[in-house]
């Protein structure tokens, strides 16, 4: 039995008792006593006012206890209705079974959206296009001394390049791809004395419509196939790999690559620094006027060992392209055969950081070529062995340095070297600018000084060596916009010791997307 129960039948059993005495008593009184009230009255009126004076205090105090466990039956029953929790209420069947025909009926709704939508295409790992533009505009001034005509010159020029990249399906575990290259242009740059280098500005690029007409060519287009070889590698990339490229191509973009000297659209724009000055100035390359081939070229390249990565290429292009020269084939401009190609084979090296790129590169390669002429322009085989080589120092540093050496063959130069390199603005407070500084030698041949000796060739008698130098500061204005302030010299141009030095200041403007 709870407290507060036994509360309340202790109050009720008090209540009732004392009422119950209280009538009792006064009923004795009044059958008893009152025939003998008036003897009494007079010796038991105090004795009697004592007891009823009793009996009132008695019941005054019965109150107060009785009062007080009406107050605690109170605050009992507050507290007990307050931890009582509040009754459970249970949803009838009918509320539940509304419920779940709602849910069903959304159910179906939400059913019937997706299968309205549509059927996504299945995933595909083939690479989206990929397009690129470019947009090259360089102003050169020359010296007096150092210009054909003799006076100080000032020549602007532009260029542009479109290029695509194809997916092109696969063949076996071979993947395809097709890459096209369109270029167009107009001015011809600075025109100099007789110089070894032949051009101070590689950026120069005029088809021959006409000087007032800018018309592009198809520069590149060709086929390329990739076969992954080896056990896979991290990121499901092959370590290995067999490719094979064919179509028109920059043969410079597949030999004789450079990191710090081979973008004349960004780094050095003289032309013995861009590419190898035998293949290039000095012509044993023998592409078409604007410096493309058609051909072949395969590789193999292999990045299995961690620390290491190496590659060897060896490819065949069509050769000669000067249609005025009979004894030429013509093969890089498509108008002759191509019996008498261009051979030229690679082998490449390059250390590898912890994070998988190059910290440099080492390239070797020789080159033969039947569609070459000698001095007099009768067709003669020129062969040669080169050298390339960029590597980065430190995080701001990037060298270069290339090495040329014709074995067989007649031309004004027979040797060349070439070194230099790029500097990041990080220490001024520029890391996205760049300081380039080059310098080359061009030795001059025997057959050539055997030709000039006593200057009735030339008019005066070759020797020594070209000395060249270039020096730019590259301006990253964002990340679509760089222009780049350009100095070059040019000492005993053509080893001719007794021509001035030619000197040029440019400014170059590259603009990419």
């Amino acid at each position: 039995m709870s407290k507060m129960t036994e509360l309340r039948k202790h109050s009720k059993g008090h209540a009732g008792g004392f009422e119950r005495t209280v009538l009792g008593l006064a009923l004795t009184l009044c059958g008893v006593m009152g025939p003998t009230l008036p003897a009494l009255a007079a010796h038991g009126t105090a004795k009697l006012q004592a007891q009823v004076q009793q009996l009132l205090d008695r019941m005054q105090k019965m109150e107060q206890h009785n009062a007080e466990l009406a107050r605690q039956v109170q605050e009992l029953t507050a507290q007990t209705t307050k931890a009582q929790p509040p009754p459970l209420v249970l949803p009838s069947a009918r509320v539940d079974a509304e419920r779940l025909a709602r849910v069903e009926r959304q159910n179906v709704a939400l059913q019937q959206q997706l299968d309205d939508l549509p059927t996504p295409a299945p995933e595909s790992d083939t690479p989206p296009p990929a397009f690129t533009a470019s947009l090259l505009a360089v102003g050169q001034n020359g010296n007096a001394g150092g210009a054909a005509s003799g006076l100080q010159e000032s020549r602007a020029n532009y260029r542009i390049d479109l290029t695509a990249e194809l997916d092109a399906g696969t063949l076996g575990d071979a993947k395809g791809k097709v890459f096209a290259q369109v270029r167009l242009g107009q001015g011809t740059g600075l025109s100099t004395v007789p110089s070894y280098t032949s051009t101070l500005n590689t950026t120069a690029f005029e088809t021959a419509a006409g000087l007032n007409d800018s018309f592009g060519i198809l520069a590149q287009a060709y086929y390329q196939l990739e076969w992954p070889l080896g056990s896979t590698g991290f990121n499901e990339s092959s370590p290995d790999r067999l490719v094979l490229n064919i179509g028109k191509m920059d043969v410079f973009g597949l030999f004789d690559q450079n990191k710090v000297a081979a973008d004349e659209g960004a780094q050095f724009m003289n032309n013995a620094f861009v590419h190898n000055p035998l293949l290039d100035s000095g012509g044993d390359i023998a592409a078409d006027a604007y410096g493309f081939a058609p051909g072949v070229r395969l590789g193999y390249f292999s990045r299995s060992d961690t620390n290491w990565a190496w590659g060897a290429s060896v490819g065949v292009f069509g050769a000669g392209s000067d249609s005025a020269t009979p004894t030429q084939n013509n093969g890089a401009n498509f108008s002759g055969d191509l019996k008498q190609p261009l051979v030229i084979a690679q082998l490449e090296v390059s250390p590898q950081q912890i994070n998988g790129e190059p910290r440099g590169n080492y390239r070797l390669y020789a080159w033969t070529n039947d569609a070459t002429t000698d001095l007099s322009g009768q067709r003669q085989t020129h062969s040669g062995v080169g050298i390339s080589v960029d590597q980065k120092v430190g995080r701001d540093w990037n060298l270069f340095g290339r090495v040329g050496y014709r074995t067989s063959g007649d031309a004004q130069f027979d040797t060349a070297v070439t070194a230099g390199f790029e500097y990041a603005g990080k220490s001024w407070g520029r890391p996205k600018d760049a300081l380039g500084f080059a310098v080359g030698s061009l030795s001059t041949s025997k057959a050539w000084r055997d030709a000039t000796a006593g200057g009735t060739l030339t008019g005066y008698e070759a020797s020594g060596d070209e000395t060249i130098a270039e020096l730019y500061y590259r301006i990253k204005l964002n990340e679509r916009l760089s222009v780049s302030p350009d100095l070059q010299y040019i000492a005993r141009p053509g080893g001719n010791g007794n021509a001035p030095a030619v000197w040029a200041v440019g400014l170059r403007a590259n603009l990419g997307f």
